[in-house]
């Protein structure tokens, strides 16, 4: 290609919508807008960039499907509060994840009871149908404010073991691996969308039928022997993962 035709192919003008839209993401991102704060009207933003409407409304659809800024009828457009994304990559406690990001957390302990006739639970502990099982609850905060509710079920040999623990101030995991001396090495997870139940959205302070994350999980030793089943109830407002992943090298 000789180097006239290079010189002179035709750099493509940003796209109005797309300068208004960076724009207010800037202005997002750098913090002259904050968490919840109310975004200049689609009038007023028409005037600020001295563009139309439809543009303006193209921008804010965008800023919208990035989950940057929400809509709540007759109020007006908001900035979205940040959500906490948790790498999921490897197998880390609550507490661990959190301080790996810098970010303070700590736990309500609700209530730990013993159960001899969870089939469900004891199946997946692998453990006869009538043996006992100890149930923690926890309710999870983030930065002072409730991130999710925490069923764990362990066998009664842990479970006693993990009662006797400051669970408000220590991961269990850190109480297997150290008090108890397990070696954690995976777990097997399942993770779906749910609504959330009038029970949860009280813990959580969220409204009744909001989206929530359920991560089902078993923790498993080096010997596959569950030590763990758990039911973890994420806000969907405030969560979200995330993951390195890589493409495996097929044949063919």
């Amino acid at each position: 290609m000789s180097k006239q035709s290079h010189s002179s192919r035709k750099i493509l003008p940003i796209p109005l919508f797309q300068q208004a839209k960076d724009e207010i993401k800037r202005k997002i991102l750098d913090g002259t807008f904050v968490a919840h704060d109310k975004l200049p009207s689609e009038r007023e933003l028409t005037a600020q960039f001295k563009m139309s409407r439809v543009t303006i409304r193209q921008a804010l659809g965008e800023l919208q499907r990035e989950g940057l800024i929400f809509k709540i009828n007759g109020k007006g457009t908001f900035v979205s509060k940040p959500k906490a994304s948790f790498d999921v990559s490897t197998l880390k406690g609550f507490g661990e994840t959190a301080n790996s990001l810098g970010q303070e957390s700590f736990s309500k302990l609700i209530s730990v009871s013993y159960h001899d006739d969870q089939a469900l639970v004891n199946e997946k502990l692998g453990l006869a149908a009538k043996e006992t099982v100890v149930r923690i609850q926890r309710l999870r905060y983030l930065n002072r404010e409730p991130l999710a509710f925490d069923i764990t079920y362990a066998p009664n040999d842990i479970g006693q073991r993990l009662a006797a623990a400051d669970l408000e101030r220590r991961d269990i995991f850190k109480v297997l691996e150290n008090d108890c001396r397990l070696h954690i090495e995976a777990a097997e997870v399942g993770i779906e969308a749910l609504l959330c139940t009038s029970n949860l959205a009280e813990q959580l302070q969220v409204e009744e039928a909001s989206a929530i994350m359920h991560i089902e999980r078993t923790i498993l030793d080096d010997t596959q022997r569950p030590l763990l089943y758990e039911n973890l109830y994420y806000r969907g407002d405030n969560f979200k993962f995330g993951m390195n992943v890589s493409r495996a090298h097929l044949s063919g």
